[in-house]
């Protein structure tokens, strides 16, 4: 059994880059669509994230396109 001082000098994330925020939500979408992305391997829904950025950026001139994270295949 561990005590209190086995996590004294314990430190979570140590040199790990914390990750964007996200927000978790339920979406519907087409069962073909979902299929696609997912065939497409690990990652579908940072992928599905990415398509609809650049949909947004595509869409407000005015801005500058956001720096997003590159997509891992």
């Amino acid at each position: 059994m561990t005590s209190p001082e086995d996590w004294a000098n314990a430190v979570a994330h140590k040199g790990l880059p914390v990750p964007s925020r996200k927000t978790q939500i339920a979406l519907r979408v087409d069962d073909d669509v979902l299929a696609w992305f997912k065939a497409q391997g690990a990652g579908y829904q940072t992928r599905m994230n990415a398509v609809l950025r650049a949909f947004r950026d595509a869409h407000r001139p005015d801005a500058e396109p956001t720096q997003e994270r590159p997509v891992e295949r």
